[in-house]
Parts: structure tokens; C-alpha cells; sequence
């Protein structure tokens, strides 16, 4: 599967809206244009015309990924839908980390946290990474993780459905991607050599400063992401 960006970009639109706002679901074609161009939460930024959108709904609906709702029980418009949860086998949570990822490119796992709060419930990275995991085992592949570019402190994840999927694949193998470290390590063949000859309780507590310090790092880029999402709002808001 290789969507262009306006198709990706259609489909983004209506998983979020589903997800975010369900009594305003399906959407209109004129809701469905408002959502592709909206100037927050949405990288890159566009502004399409209704036939751009239409266009591109239409596409995916051959793909089998969308469907359309015609007027019935009072509405007097066509409606549009998506059929990627169906399609793909994704439950909530998945549809909410790729929608995110379709949306607003490539994200850090507290960026993710942060960004589906309103689509689903994590209760940590962890988690987060876990379903991301998941994503990565489909066959294709639907997300990859990123190497880390210089400057860089944490790892991004990507989705693959999109036609820069092939230039994504190319940097960072997906199946490779999510082995855990601890599947290179035989059993006690790699502890640290300041670790022998160390009290038991040192080591303990040298353990839990690594804990705390990630878990310190992983708030702090939890919060840099909420505040620059506060910050969309308030500027599509005008406040």
C-alpha cells in the first residue's frame, strides 16, 4: 500500500474524527475539507478545495479503506467514512497511534501519549510502545522505528503506509527495529564490571536511579509535548 499524501491525509481526518468527535461522524465533504486543512495538530500545514478532498476520498474508497454514507434518517448530504480498523485489523488503539503518526509525521513515544489522549488510553510509553510493537509485526509492516538523527535524544516512530514509506524502510529495517536489547544478551554474561564487588543494595539502588531518571525524562517530554499541543489549540482558537 502506498498512499499519496492527499489520501493520507483524507484518511488521517476521518480515523481522528471518529475517534475524537463520534457524534459528528461520518463526516461532510465540507467537514472533511475543514479537517484536512486545519493549522493545528497537522504537519504539514495544506489548504485543498473541495475537489482536491472529494478526489482523494473517492480513491481510497476504491482501496477499500473508506466508505460512503448517502442521505438517510434526516441528512441531506453525502457522508464519508473510513475502513482502516476493518482493513488493517487494528484495534483502538493501534487506529490511534497510526492515525497520529499519518497526521503529523514521525513522533517520540511521549509525543504519542500525549497526541492520542483524546483518541485512546495509555497508561505509559511502555504501553505505548507495546502496541507500536504490535504495528511493526503486521506483514507489511505498518510503523518503523527511526534511528536517531544527531542531536537527537529519542528514538521516532513512523508509519508506513505512505508513499516515503519506501524511503523510511531503507534507513531503519522494521523487524529489526523493535527487538528488544535484552534478546542479544545471554543470561548474566553482560553485567557491568563496577557491578562485581559492589553490596548487593548498591546495585539495587544504582537500578532504580536508571528507572527514575528515564521516568523523569519520559514526563519531561510528555509535558514539552502537551504544552506545544495546548499551544495549537490556542492558535486555532485565536486565544
Amino acid at each position: 500500500m502506498e498512499l499519496d499524501p492527499e489520501e493520507m491525509r483524507v484518511l488521517g481526518c476521518l480515523a481522528e474524527k471518529q475517534l475524537t468527535t463520534p457524534t459528528q461522524y461520518p463526516l461532510t465533504l465540507n467537514a472533511l475539507t475543514l479537517a484536512c486543512n486545519q493549522t493545528s495538530s497537522r504537519d504539514p500545514v495544506v489548504s485543498w478545495d473541495e475537489q482536491t478532498v472529494e478526489a482523494a476520498v473517492t480513491r481510497v474508497k476504491v482501496m477499500g479503506l473508506a466508505r460512503f454514507f448517502h442521505p438517510s434518517h434526516g441528512r441531506s448530504v453525502l457522508r464519508y467514512g473510513h475502513m482502516l480498523d476493518d482493513a488493517l485489523g487494528l484495534d483502538v488503539r493501534q487506529l490511534a497511534l497510526l492515525t497520529v503518526l499519518m497526521l503529523r509525521g514521525p513522533q517520540t513515544l511521549a509525543e504519542l501519549r500525549t497526541r492520542t489522549l483524546r483518541m485512546a488510553e495509555f497508561t505509559d510509553t511502555r504501553e505505548v510502545e507495546s502496541d507500536l510493537q504490535g504495528l511493526a509485526r503486521f506483514e507489511p509492516p505498518l510503523v518503523v522505528r527511526l534511528d536517531r538523527r544527531p542531536g537527537q535524544k529519542e528514538e521516532r516512530y513512523a508509519q508506513l503506509l505512505g508513499q516515503d514509506a519506501v524511503a523510511v524502510a531503507s534507513v531503519t529495517s522494521p523487524a529489526e527495529s523493535f527487538k528488544p536489547a535484552e534478546s542479544f544478551k545471554p543470561a548474566e554474561s553482560f553485567k557491568p564490571a563496577e557491578s562485581f564487588g559492589q553490596p548487593e543494595s548498591s546495585r539495587v539502588d544504582a537500578t532504580s536511579d536508571g528507572r527514575l531518571a528515564t521516568e523523569v525524562a519520559e514526563l519531561r517530554s510528555e509535558v514539552v509535548a502537551l504544552r506545544r499541543d495546548v499551544d495549537d489549540l490556542r492558535a486555532q482558537l485565536g486565544v
